[in-house]
């Protein structure tokens, strides 16, 4: 999924002219902590709530406030991880999206983005989850679809994550499978280590009631 794909039009751009109360009162609204701001139609940065309430007057204009706004954004055609990098690299909950002549197309947000990762990933998927954990010399994702496959399931979806003061990789796998005890045996007996698994119990119950919760949060 592109950034494109990704652009939410319930979030406005302000504009240069606009004041500091406006901006705050705005993302308050849209229940966010950033918004884009414009000015003679081009992108020029993006303003946050901790910048604003920094400032005493806040019933001037933002160009008047700001003399330089930090100015994340991503291309039309950036994938949507890329997305999710760049909004945890620079910290906000708005990214902007231009095209490749830096003409400003519209926003996406953390909330719009964790809707549609919900709703396109096998987060909804009925299955179990295992965690394994393998030194990075040995990680091959073949070998490990090999095991769950020889056991007649299926990898729905994997997420690996590395420390930089470790050689272990901890490798998480989403079954679509309810019962692993026949797959956590076969890993153990290729000598893996199993740190966690998470079969259909009252457990997964809480976990689908928390995800509904979310959702309907989401959807207010």
């Amino acid at each position: 999924m592109r950034a494109i794909e990704l652009i939410t039009e319930e979030i406005p751009p302000l504009m240069h002219s606009d004041t500091g109360e406006k901006a705050l009162h705005w993302m308050d609204e849209f229940k966010v902590s950033h918004l884009p701001v414009m000015k003679n139609g081009n992108f020029v940065g993006v303003i946050s709530e901790t910048d604003i309430l920094d400032r005493l007057h806040l019933e001037e204009s933002l160009d008047k406030l700001f003399d330089h706004l930090p100015r994340p954004y991503v291309f039309s055609d950036t994938h949507i991880y890329e997305v999710l990098a760049k909004i945890a690299e620079h910290k906000v909950s708005v990214m902007p999206i231009l095209d490749r002549n830096e003409k400003y197309l519209g926003c996406t947000n953390v909330f719009h983005l964790l809707k549609l990762i919900s709703n396109t990933s096998s987060i909804k998927e009925t299955g179990g989850i295992i965690v394994l954990e393998v030194n990075q010399i040995d990680y091959s994702l073949a070998q490990i679809a090999q095991i769950v496959e020889g056991n007649n399931a299926k990898i729905l979806s994997s997420y690996i994550m590395s420390s930089p003061d470790s050689t272990k990789l901890e490798v998480t796998l989403k079954i679509n499978q309810i019962e692993l005890d026949r797959i956590l045996r076969t890993f153990e007996r290729y000598d893996y280590t199993v740190k966690a698994s998470f079969q259909k119990s009252s457990f997964d119950d809480d976990i689908q009631n928390n995800f509904d919760s979310l959702m309907h949060y989401l959807n207010i």
